[in-house]
């Protein structure tokens, strides 16, 4: 899909971050909108945004919808999908990107915070992608975008849940791929692999109480320290993944520590693993020494 222009597309997650930036590019093109999130706030900011930043040269108005919803309601993402068609006419895209994070120890990890962030960052994206794509079939035309993460093409201590859901988005996404070329239905589909992106998911985390002593020194710590990764806007990232899907790509890579991580998985498939260890280590001594520091100075103000 070279053009976006009258073209219709379903976003989650996009009260924020990279779904509020998809949304405002693509209305800058004359993309129609169907836009979802669980922030009723964020997701009326993001239409107005879209609203402003329309592409004054399309003519008729452009259509913009909203959705409260959990993408982890199956029920809800359907009904969505319906009334998306309904509303739009028809859809072309679909953005499956809404996720959340969540840092534990796998022995020290309630079911319950596993069984939240697979069905947001997993069953989220399978709703999305089994209830849209009849409609995208229909259309004749259409594209299906997937998150995954860096954490999709290697692993980190402390952040199985996320990269289980992750690596499954992945595997999940190739395959469809695969599938939707065999086909030939005018369907495609991109995963989409971001590295540290410049949105609100380290604030949103969830960070366990195991975490503390084994890899951070408290869970503020762990969410600012999480943060200073973050070294690629909402906005380019958005960019990389509109060029990826004009060209058709089937994994797309955003940001250089993505492209690290990409090369090092590929160079050292078994061996990065030790790596990330040494690294892990490096970063728990430096945090440990600011926590230190932190509880003189405050002891000397007292």
């Amino acid at each position: 899909m070279k053009n976006f222009n009258d073209r219709v597309a379903a976003i989650t997650g996009a009260g924020s971050g990279m779904g509020r930036a998809l949304a405002i590019r693509l209305a800058r093109e004359g993309c129609h909108l169907a836009l979802a999130d669980r922030n009723a706030t964020g997701l009326t900011e993001t239409a107005q945004l879209a609203q402003a930043a329309a592409a004054p040269h399309i003519g008729a108005p452009l259509r913009i919808t909203t959705c409260t919803l959990d993408v982890a309601d199956r029920a809800a993402m359907y009904e969505w999908a319906t009334d998306t068609a309904r509303q739009h006419g028809r859809v072309n895209l679909v953005f499956n990107n809404a996720g959340v994070a969540l840092s534990s120890t796998i022995d020290g990890m309630d079911y319950s915070d596993l069984e939240w962030i697979v069905g947001i960052n997993f069953w989220g994206v399978v709703h999305g992608t089994k209830a849209f794509l009849p409609l995208l079939k229909s259309a004749g035309e259409g594209h299906i975008v997937n998150t995954s993460s860096v954490f999709g093409l290697f692993a980190q201590p402390g952040m199985s849940g996320y990269n289980a859901t992750k690596f499954a988005v992945r595997g999940f996404t190739e395959a469809l791929r695969q599938e939707l070329d065999l086909m030939k239905c005018g369907v495609s589909a991109t995963c989409v692999h971001p590295g540290g992106i410049r949105t609100a998911i380290a604030q949103s985390s969830r960070i366990a109480p195991n975490m503390v002593g084994f890899m951070i020194e408290n869970e503020q710590q762990g969410k600012d320290d999480f943060e200073k990764f973050f070294i690629t806007t909402a906005d380019e990232a958005a960019r990389v993944i509109l060029d990826g899907v004009r060209r058709n790509k089937r994994r797309v890579l955003i940001g250089r520590d993505a492209r690290a991580a990409d090369w090092l998985a590929r160079t050292l498939p078994a061996a990065y693993q030790a790596l990330v260890v040494l690294q892990t280590r490096r970063l728990k001594r430096l945090a440990q020494k600011r926590a230190r520091r932190g509880t003189a100075v405050e002891g000397r103000r007292a």
